[in-house]
């Protein structure tokens, strides 16, 4: 079974095991290859009257476009709820408290994502009878380039098992607008794709991954292969039902 019919499959099967004929899939739109594709997947697996894209602007979003794009060309039921005032308002109150005015790195990195996860069960319990996904794939999980409780939660998981290579590939034998599958992917705070921010490509980490280094300098080897070790430890902490290719092989860095 390709990849493609694969993950429409695990789709089906999580929902069919976790609700019922009028189960929704809800999902953090950002306009990013990721949750183009997984929205995409579920609508092949569930119909696209099942499944609810939300974006979640945290003050103004250059490229929402792309995230309004994705729900027209899909034709899904979508809202958008920003989430600045919730951020100010707890950035505010946390800064109060600590006697801390400077927000660090880490706080404002991190807590809009956890934000938007609260905004999608918010959503989910509004509306009722519904499943978040987890958007993020293995590149990044690899690379320890997400946020706990925020883009790594989730109720079911896609993409977790597929490098960036095949996301992009799944984008395509779905149908969606080159645009957005090949798009860089990028935060979308700090203004750096996060290739830039991570100092090397996912194409470098795949091939580290996959161990298939030929051309790579042993350093550059090296610098990937510690990043990853570096964040089992957060990798341990996701535990959540993921499709798995046929023939998926593990991480060579990870043993």
């Amino acid at each position: 079974m390709n990849i493609k019919d694969g993950a429409i499959a695990f789709i089906k099967e999580y929902f069919e095991k976790n609700g019922d004929a009028n189960t929704k899939a809800i999902i953090g739109v950002s306009g990013g290859k990721d949750s183009s594709v997984v929205t995409a997947l579920c609508c092949e697996a569930l119909g696209k009257e099942r499944v609810v894209g939300v974006m979640m602007p945290n003050g103004i979003q250059k490229d929402i476009d792309d995230s309004q794009r994705l729900c027209s060309f899909l034709g899904i039921e979508n809202y958008t709820v920003n989430i600045n005032d919730a951020y100010k308002g707890l950035s505010g109150a946390i800064s109060s408290a600590l006697n801390k005015p400077q927000l660090t790195d880490q706080f404002s990195t991190n807590t809009p994502s956890r934000l938007r996860m609260a905004t999608l069960y918010g959503v989910a319990a509004m509306l009722g009878n519904a499943r978040i996904s987890c958007n993020g794939n293995l590149s990044e999980r690899l690379a320890g380039f997400y946020t706990l409780w925020g883009d790594g939660a989730g109720d079911f998981a896609p993409l977790a098992h597929l490098y960036v290579s095949e996301v992009v590939q799944l984008g395509l034998d779905l149908g969606l607008p080159k645009e957005l599958v090949k798009k860089a992917p990028s935060d979308g705070m700090c203004g750096m794709t996060d290739e830039e921010k991570l100092g090397f490509t996912y194409d470098e980490l795949e091939k580290v991954a996959r161990g298939k280094t030929n051309g790579m300098s042993p350093e550059r080897v090296a610098s990937i292969s510690s990043r990853v070790k570096g964040f089992a430890w957060k990798r341990a902490l996701l535990n959540l039902p993921c499709y798995v290719p046929e023939g998926f092989i593990p991480p060579v860095v990870c043993s």
